[in-house]
């Protein structure tokens, strides 16, 4: 298994439709062979204090898979084809981690 973290920073202002658009792309990816869990999540506050600065421009993906294979395989499907289209311009970047249990 794999896990994958992806910082997506997003175009200011434009966070609502981006996730407007990732949350109907999230049953299809859950769909897929080898996806064992894949979520938005965003930035909260509070009153923790080694919490780094909130980034409200930025959404975090979490996703798990059954292997590298699953994820590659991922990436290449139509239904996230056409989502990278639909959101280009609202991405300002993007970064991730692939990470497997220690």
């Amino acid at each position: 298994m794999i896990h994958v973290i992806a910082a997506i920073k997003i175009v200011p202002g434009k966070r609502d439709d981006f996730l407007t658009e990732f949350h109907q792309l999230v049953p299809l990816v859950l769909a897929e062979e080898g996806c064992i869990e894949y979520g938005p999540a965003i930035d909260v506050a509070t009153p923790i204090k080694i919490q780094e600065p909130l980034c409200e421009d930025t959404v975090t993906v979490i996703e798990k898979w059954e292997s590298i294979e699953s994820l590659e395989a991922h990436l290449q499907v139509k239904h996230m084809q056409e989502n990278r289209e639909k959101v280009k311009d609202l991405i300002a970047g993007i970064t991730i981690q692939i990470l497997k249990p220690a």
